[in-house]
C-alpha cells in the first residue's frame, strides 16, 4: 500500500439512526455523515507511508494521555498541531522584556553552527526542533531529576504550541551556576557560545530558562508549581496575615552557601533577638522521615519570609513570594528568568548581605509598625508569583525565548545522528513513582487555542538605565532608614547604661 489514509473516528462520532419503516434517502445519509464529521469528537488522521505511521493530531480537547502500550510497540511520537481560534493573546508580563537583553550578545552577528557547537562543552543535552518535531541528544545525566523535568517541560511546550515552534537547536546545561563569562569574549570578533541555563549574573551571558521545579522535584518531594499554587491559596485563606507569627522565617540547607551559613547567626539566642526564626534542614534526614516537615504550602505561618540564595540562585524564591507575607530578600548575585522583574519596596523588602541580622531586625520592626505597607508588599509579591508566574506565562516565556533565539540563526539545523524524537511518551512511559505522578499532573491536556501573550518591546537604553536607577534608589532608601534606626537604637542603649 502506498500513501493510503484512513479517517478514524471515535464511536461518538457516528450517528445512531433509530429504526423506521422507511430507509433514509441517500441524500439524508450523506447529510448526517457530513454533520457527524463537522461536529464530532476530535479526530486523528493516520497516514501509512513506507511501513511507518506519522501521526497528526489536530486540535483536540483533551489530547489523549500517553498510550504507553502503543508507544512501547511503535516508538512513534504524535505530531501535535495547535490551531489558534483567536488572533492575539494578552500582554506578556513585563519581565519578558529581559529576553531581548539576554539575546543581545548575538544581535549583530547572528548565531552560527560553530557557536552552538562551542556551547557543547558543559551541556547535558541538545534540543533540536525541525519541521515541527523536537529531538533530544543526551550527553550526560544531570543531577537528580533536573534533566528529566526540564525535558518534560520542553515536551509540554510542544503539546501546547505544536507546529508553532521554529527550527532551531540549543545546548542546555543543568548545573547551578552559569559558566559563560563575559570578560572572556571582550576581544573584537569574539562571540560567546549561546548556552541555556537556569540562572546567570552580571558577569555571565548564559541564557536563562525556567528551571525543572516548575514540573516538580521528586527528590525533595516538591510538587509541581501549578499544584503547589492551588494548595497555597487554600492554606493562605486559613491564616490572615495579621494573625501570623510576627517574625521572619527561613528554613533550608545552610551548608550550600556562605550567605546561608552567615544567616544562621541571626537566629534567636538567650542574649539576642534579631526577629528571625531560622531552621536548618537536612534533606536526607527528611527523606528518611517521609518529608513530614517540608510541605512548602504549610510554611506561611509567619508574617515575613526570608530568601537566601544557595550555591547559585534558589528555586525557593517563587515559593517564598507566593506566601502573601513580605519577602525579605537578601541581596543576591544570581538571577533567574523572572527575578529581574521584581522591584524592591513593591514586591519585596531588600536586606543587606553584609549586615543581615540588623537589616532583618529593622525590616520586621518596620513592618510591624507599618502593617498596611507591609501587607501591600506581601500581597504584591504573592500576586506576582500566582499570576505573572502562572504556568501559561511560563510556557509563553519559553515560547518567546525560543522564537527570538531562532530569529538569530544563520544556518539550517540538522537532526543529530544520535538524537531521539522527544515527546511526552518518551519520558512518561518508562517513568514510575513520584516521577510518573508529577508528569501525569503536569501533562498539557490540549493544544492551546490561543496564541502566546504579546511580546513586549526591548528596553530602550534610557529605560534600562532608569529601571536600574529606580531599583537602586529604593534599596538606598531602605538602607537610609536602617541607618537612622541603628543610630537611635545606639543612643537608647547608651542612655540605658548611664
Amino acid at each position: 500500500m502506498n500513501n493510503k489514509s484512513w479517517l478514524m473516528l471515535r464511536p461518538s462520532a457516528f450517528v445512531k439512526i433509530s429504526p423506521t419503516k422507511r430507509n433514509p434517502t441517500p441524500h439524508l445519509l450523506l447529510l448526517l455523515i457530513f454533520i457527524s464529521l463537522l461536529f464530532s469528537a476530535p479526530w486523528i488522521l493516520l497516514t501509512l507511508s513506507q511501513g511507518k505511521y506519522d501521526s497528526v493530531i489536530s486540535v483536540e480537547k483533551p489530547l489523549p494521555t500517553p498510550d504507553c502500550a502503543t508507544w512501547n510497540h511503535t516508538r512513534i511520537c504524535p505530531k501535535i498541531q495547535a490551531t489558534f481560534s483567536q488572533r492575539s493573546g494578552s500582554e506578556c508580563p513585563d519581565y519578558f522584556r529581559w529576553i531581548h537583553e539576554d539575546l543581545r550578545h548575538w544581535r549583530s552577528t547572528g548565531i552560527t553552527e560553530k557557536m552552538v557547537a562551542e556551547a557543547r562543552r558543559t551541556a547535558h543535552f541538545r534540543i533540536t526542533i525541525l519541521g515541527g518535531k523536537m529531538y533530544v541528544e543526551k550527553f550526560e545525566e544531570a543531577f537528580q531529576s533536573r534533566g528529566s523535568f526540564t525535558l518534560w517541560g520542553f515536551a509540554q511546550l510542544m503539546r501546547r504550541y505544536g507546529g508553532k515552534l521554529p527550527d532551531l537547536e540549543l545546548m542546555f546545561d543543568c548545573n547551578d551556576r552559569p559558566v559563560v563569562e563575559a570578560e572572556q569574549y571582550e576581544a573584537e570578533g569574539s562571540i560567546p557560545p549561546p548556552l541555556f541555563k537556569y540562572c546567570a549574573d552580571n558577569r555571565t551571558v548564559d541564557i536563562v530558562f525556567p528551571d525543572w521545579s516548575f514540573w516538580g522535584w521528586t527528590e525533595v518531594n516538591i510538587k509541581p508549581w501549578g499544584v503547589f499554587v492551588k494548595e497555597m491559596k487554600q492554606e493562605m485563606e486559613k491564616l490572615k496575615w495579621e494573625d501570623r507569627v510576627p517574625y521572619a522565617y527561613w528554613k533550608g540547607n545552610p551548608k550550600v552557601s556562605k550567605q546561608r551559613y552567615q544567616l544562621m547567626k541571626c537566629n534567636l539566642t538567650n542574649q539576642t533577638d534579631w526577629n528571625a526564626r531560622l531552621y536548618s534542614l537536612d534533606w536526607e534526614e527528611e527523606s528518611r522521615g517521609g518529608f513530614k516537615h517540608t510541605n512548602l504550602a504549610n510554611q506561611c505561618t509567619h508574617r515575613y519570609k526570608i530568601y537566601a540564595e544557595g550555591w547559585g540562585w534558589s528555586v525557593s524564591e517563587k515559593y517564598i513570594l507566593a506566601c502573601n507575607s513580605p519577602t525579605l530578600l537578601i541581596k543576591s548575585r544570581w538571577h533567574d528568568f523572572f527575578s529581574r522583574g521584581l522591584i524592591p519596596q513593591r514586591h519585596y523588602w531588600p536586606i543587606r548581605d553584609a549586615q543581615k541580622c540588623s537589616s532583618i531586625k529593622f525590616a520586621v520592626e518596620y513592618g510591624n509598625n507599618h502593617t498596611a505597607e507591609a501587607k501591600e508588599i506581601g500581597e504584591a509579591g504573592s500576586h506576582f508569583a500566582h499570576e505573572a508566574l502562572k504556568m501559561e506565562n511560563v510556557y509563553d516565556y519559553m515560547f518567546h525565548l525560543l522564537n527570538e533565539y531562532a530569529k538569530l540563526f544563520k544556518y539550517k539545523p540538522k537532526i543529530p545522528p544520535s538524537a531521539t524524537e522527544l515527546c511526552s511518551e518518551l519520558l512518561a512511559c518508562p517513568a514510575h513513582g513520584k516521577l510518573r505522578e508529577f508528569m501525569e499532573e503536569t501533562i498539557e491536556k490540549s493544544p492551546s487555542d490561543m496564541p502566546p501573550c504579546k511580546m513586549p518591546p526591548p528596553f530602550k537604553p534610557r529605560e534600562l538605565g532608569d529601571f536600574a536607577r529606580a531599583k537602586m534608589e529604593a534599596m538606598n532608601e531602605v538602607e537610609a532608614w536602617e541607618d537612622e534606626y541603628g543610630r537611635k537604637q545606639y543612643k537608647r542603649s547608651i542612655q540605658e547604661t548611664m
